[in-house]
């Protein structure tokens, strides 16, 4: 089984499949060369680029992720606001500092190779790190694949479906309906399950400290979104609109009817603007889709009454349970399932996660779960300019509201209904798989060519 905070990554944006993943296979990569007997005598190293990280990395910060992750910094722990500081000096003086003790030259041009007419076999993000030494003609290289929320694949590894990091979880299911029967045999709600299998590896308390920190970063994402103003970086020279609608909610506090829906605007705007800017963040399941999940976390919090931390709790574990039903059996990465794959499983979780938070059924949470996706079934990933912009940030702020209507649709029934979770993320799947390439996140498709940049 999966666990629910291999899922819910802190890191940075932009996006955590071109990102927060090649930032971390760097890491990686050094790491395994540092146990070899090519790390005595390393003179040169080389990072190949394939598919949608060579179509879109640009736009994505997938160079700057590579250097960074090559000087050994990791995504969860670094400064953001010490990137730019450091990749101006990597590039003024030509060298970089591998896992920041070993220094050897190194040139964008010349060591940073985007293939993106190419592709490696398992993933559309795929990279190739080759390490050489005196002798040119025999390099220590690995591949690895950047699958999708910040999960990384060594060419090697089984399938990522096999499994997480819990391997002995008292309660292992891989379908929605294997997680109902199992709720139903053992008296548990879908939070109460997926508590159990996260105390399988640590105890209670870690638990509840590692969901409350979670709270706490999409806590501090949004308040930043909401207080830092101006534009974004990449050319597309979008302004930042959630400082401003936010400030016109605080001066005119319910003046309409529509307030709470523009509440909700404003705390997805504020996550994926910060994303947008390279800003702290996590994945939920993919940057791309981070506002969602933490826009009707706050929803539930300031505009429900009765909210309490506890419900807080049961969204995240309920969110995360559903969740792991994606990663086994479809794929969370646009590169692979198109926009469905990050704000349709992100609706989903969310809207599963809000009626769990409310107490409903697991019934309930399961149709809320399905009523989500089934909505976003076939959305695309078309990033204009390669940038986690348009139609990006919007498209959270239209997920999260739709997560929340997918609840009140969900609760107002008693949690029966013809079409099955299961059977969306089978739907889910099939469509991504025969969606063209150019609709997967490769900036070839859609708005992506339909939009002059300016």
């Amino acid at each position: 089984m999966y666990s629910v905070f291999e899922l819910f990554k802190i890191g940075i944006g932009p996006s955590s499949s071109h990102t927060v993943g090649p930032m971390r296979a760097a890491r990686a990569f050094l790491l395994d060369l540092e146990k070899r007997p090519e790390w005595g005598h390393l003179g040169s190293l080389t990072v190949e680029l394939y598919g949608s990280l060579a179509l879109t990395g640009r736009g994505h910060g997938t160079d700057k992720a590579i250097l960074l992750g090559l000087e050994g910094e990791d995504p969860a722990e670094i400064d953001p606001d010490t990137i730019p500081e450091r990749l101006e000096r990597i590039r003024r003086e030509g060298t970089i500092r591998l896992l920041g003790v070993r220094e050897i030259p190194f040139s964008e041009t010349q060591h940073l190779i985007f293939h993106g007419d190419a592709l490696l076999p398992r993933h559309s993000n795929g990279m190739r790190f080759s390490a050489f030494g005196s002798d040119l003609a025999n390099p220590f290289t690995r591949d690895f694949y950047s699958i999708g929320g910040g999960f990384i694949l060594r060419a090697e590894d089984p399938d990522p479906g096999a499994g997480g990091s819990l391997p002995e979880a008292p309660y292992p299911y891989r379908s929605a309906a294997e997680l109902l029967a199992l709720t139903r045999r053992h008296a548990l709600s879908i939070p109460e399950l997926v508590r159990a299998n996260e105390c399988s590896v640590q105890p209670a308390a870690a638990v509840e400290r590692g969901l409350d920190r979670l709270w706490q970063a999409f806590q501090s994402c949004v308040e930043r979104g909401l207080s830092t103003e101006g534009s974004l970086p990449g050319g597309l020279k979008v302004v930042r609109r959630a400082p401003r609608l936010y400030q016109k909610l605080r001066q005119n506090p319910a003046s309409d009817g529509f307030d709470i829906m523009d509440w909700v605007n404003a705390y997805a705007l504020a996550v994926n603007e910060e994303n947008a800017a390279g800003g702290r963040v996590v994945t939920a399941p993919t940057n791309g889709a981070a506002g969602i999940v933490p826009a009707v976390l706050h929803y539930y919090r300031h505009h429900v009454k009765g909210a309490d931390e506890a419900g807080i709790h049961r969204f995240l574990l309920a969110a995360g349970g559903i969740c792991i039903l994606y990663k086994i059996n479809a794929s969370i990465s646009g590169a692979e399932m198109g926009c469905q794959g990050e704000v349709g499983v992100a609706c989903s979780m969310a809207a599963a996660g809000l009626t769990a938070a409310l107490g409903g059924t697991d019934a309930q949470i399961e149709h809320a779960a399905e009523i989500g996706m089934e909505h976003n079934l076939g959305l695309t990933c078309d990033p204009v300019g390669g940038l986690v912009q348009i139609p990006c940030i919007e498209r959270n702020a239209i997920g999260a509201i739709k997560a929340i209507n997918a609840q009140r649709l969900a609760c107002g029934g008693s949690g029966e209904h013809r079409v099955s979770l299961d059977q969306v993320i089978q739907t889910m799947r099939q469509t991504g798989l025969d969606m063209q390439s150019q609709y997967k996140e490769t900036s070839r498709g859609g708005l992506a060519v339909n939009v002059v940049e300016c």
